[in-house]
């Protein structure tokens, strides 16, 4: 069974954006053990609605509060957040087409959730949480 967990490593230093991250991470969890338990299609499916309405909560409010603080890559952002979900998307279509989760489906998972989430988190999303820190900093000066 596939561990994923929320560590140091991901934590970005914005309170919001890591309790957001540490919950995401928990439905990701929650997704593949049920899609390497062979729990089926339809329980898969759930799991995956599950995750997905957790994402775009996530991503539209971190999005707002790249608005909030005028952040300069902005757009960039939110065409990561589009890559990903477009990732989901074709998870959907793999189960619609398939009779369920199966290894391959699972690999996948792997590569364009998981790990692209945690590279997203350690690279992107700490570039927005030091430019508030950074901000706040500067006006207290």
């Amino acid at each position: 069974m596939t561990n994923i967990t929320f560590d140091d490593n991901l934590i970005t230093g914005n309170d919001t954006i890591d309790t957001q991250h540490e919950e995401l991470i928990n439905r990701i969890q929650q997704f593949v053990a049920v899609c390497e338990s062979g729990d089926g299609k339809v329980k898969a499916i759930k799991m995956l609605d599950y995750l997905d309405e957790y994402t775009n909560f996530h991503f539209q409010a971190e999005e707002e509060l790249q608005k909030k603080v005028s952040y300069p890559e902005l757009a960039n952002h939110q065409e990561k957040h589009d890559e990903f979900k477009k990732s989901i998307q074709e998870l959907y279509d793999f189960l619609n087409e398939n009779e369920g989760p199966n290894e391959q489906f699972i690999e996948q998972v792997k590569i364009n959730v998981v790990d692209w989430l945690f590279k997203h988190i350690k690279t992107f999303d700490r570039s927005v949480a030091e430019y508030i820190h950074l901000n706040n900093n500067a006006e207290r000066l």
